[in-house]
């Protein structure tokens, strides 16, 4: 299914945001709350697959070049709204993904010579910006310069026909955040914002 970038809020950097700020949010974020300087690891993402548990259908699946070179890093006056573009995709899933039960996502990521203690992830789900779920995960330890695979098993939220009905009628009113920490201090946030065709 498509994927593409898109413009988003400006940069808003701030520091020393705890996970448990993030878990207290109740509607997506206005702009991102840190820059993509945060990024000191040079964790870069190469494949991304997300498919149901249940019957293995696939409805997402990217993969970057892997030989080719990781993500530079990024410079500290980068324009915010160069940088925003960079981390807001939009996708579109086929409208039986809001019936799936269970969703697996498979994420393979690169990092560079240092190494990663307590690697967290919490995504925050909306629905015109109402919190519609939300997910912890913890990779825990990453040994430098490695490649690495991450699975997530989600539950998905029950739906009702007209429910599913009204967010395949409202293309990209369903949005997440998504939110990486390093020893509980932020290092990626990064944005989507989801179509559903029938």
């Amino acid at each position: 299914m498509a994927a593409t970038k898109v413009a988003a809020a400006k940069v808003v950097p701030l520091n020393c945001v705890a996970p448990e700020q993030v878990l207290a949010l109740k509607e997506p974020t206005k702009g991102f709350l840190c820059p993509l300087s945060a990024n000191i690891y040079g964790i870069d993402f190469t494949e991304f697959e997300v498919k149901d548990c249940d019957s293995g259908e696939v409805v997402f699946s990217i993969r970057k070049d892997p030989t080719g070179p990781a993500m530079p890093s990024a410079p500290l006056d980068l324009d915010p709204e160069l940088e925003a573009q960079f981390r807001t995709i939009q996708y579109t899933f086929p409208a039986s993904f809001l019936r799936f039960k269970t969703v697996r996502t498979a994420l393979t990521f690169r990092v560079g010579p240092e190494p990663l203690s307590n690697f967290r992830m919490i995504e925050r789900h909306y629905f015109k910006n109402k919190l519609t779920r939300s997910y912890d995960f913890n990779f825990g330890f990453v040994i430098p310069n490695s490649t690495n695979s991450w699975e997530s098993i989600y539950d998905m939220p029950k739906l009702t026909e007209a429910q599913v009905r009204e967010m395949v009628d409202c293309p990209y009113e369903s949005r997440s955040d998504s939110f990486y920490f390093v020893n509980d201090e932020l290092v990626m946030h990064n944005k989507a914002e989801y179509a559903f065709e029938l």
